[in-house]
């Protein structure tokens, strides 16, 4: 221990100070590089006081935010992917489902429940983009068409959130069956004239904006949000032209009829429980 180690007290000491430090408790912004406290941009649902940017939250947050917090009921937890293509790229496919079990402590990637929005009853879906990006297989098809299944049993809305890069090449023609079997599944809430909102969150994109994602009765995106189908490059490649900026985010998108309303997340709420009153009995 060197003499400048002596006279300080602990907590002034470099090493000392730093390990003390949970990690993962300031946050630096993308868009203005603010360095935000995580308490503070939690407690603003993950939103930068200084520019207002929409930063990644996950699906449990989303549901524990717009639901009360009683008489919750999780719809299709129990259905859990399979390898049954026995895929392998760089990884085995039941490598990468542990891995994105590890990373965002979901068994996939859907988190549906039935609930009520201050008493207004309502079944929520949100997808999960740190389980392998968001991307849909069977079970994301299964646990929407259930969640749709209760809503229509209990005649109240349903709602979407999205975020995901698309379709899961791991389970092959599998994964792409799911497009029409979500969209399937939302026919019989329109027999019954009940509403199917889908909120677009950033990223919403492939097979996932190319099935359900744009086929509800109100549309809505975050701000900023990346949607579209093929990235940019692919597109650009395809037209043999210069695309204009931005022409994959929201509010490019809202100009050109593909979003109704763009919505803050602070006020998401509030906003979807007056198009529930409005929508359902």
């Amino acid at each position: 221990m060197n003499w400048i180690d002596k006279l300080l007290p602990p907590p002034m000491r470099g090493e000392r100070s730093r390990s003390s430090v949970p990690e993962g408790l300031w946050i630096k912004c993308a868009n203005c590089k603010e360095v935000l406290y995580r308490p503070d941009l939690e407690s603003a649902l993950m939103v930068c006081h200084g520019c207002g940017n929409h930063m990644k939250m996950n699906a449990r947050a989303r549901i524990d935010h717009l639901l009360d917090k009683e008489g919750r009921q999780e719809i299709g937890q129990e259905i859990l992917p399979i390898d049954i293509l026995r895929f392998k790229d760089s990884k085995k496919y039941a490598e990468r489902l542990k891995q994105g079990h590890d990373d965002s402590g979901e068994t996939d990637v859907l988190v549906s429940f039935y609930g009520t929005i201050d008493q207004h009853p309502v079944v929520v879906s949100c997808f999960e983009f740190d389980f392998m990006g968001g991307s849909m297989g069977a079970v994301v098809g299964e646990r929407f068409a259930r969640a749709v299944a209760l809503a229509v049993e209990q005649k109240v809305g349903f709602i979407c959130f999205a975020a995901s890069g698309g379709a899961r090449m791991q389970e092959g023609l599998i994964s792409l069956m799911q497009m029409a079997k979500t969209n399937a599944a939302l026919t019989r809430l329109e027999r019954l004239r009940l509403p199917f909102i889908s909120v677009l969150t950033n990223p919403t994109m492939g097979g996932v904006s190319a099935s359900f994602a744009f086929m509800g009765d109100l549309v809505i995106a975050e701000p900023n949000a990346l949607v579209g189908f093929a990235g940019q490059r692919v597109i650009a490649n395809t037209v043999k032209g210069v695309l204009p900026e931005g022409f994959q985010r929201a509010e490019f998108v809202q100009q050109k009829g593909g979003v109704d309303i763009i919505v803050d997340r602070r006020q998401m709420k509030a906003q979807l429980r007056s198009i529930l009153k409005m929508l359902t009995p």
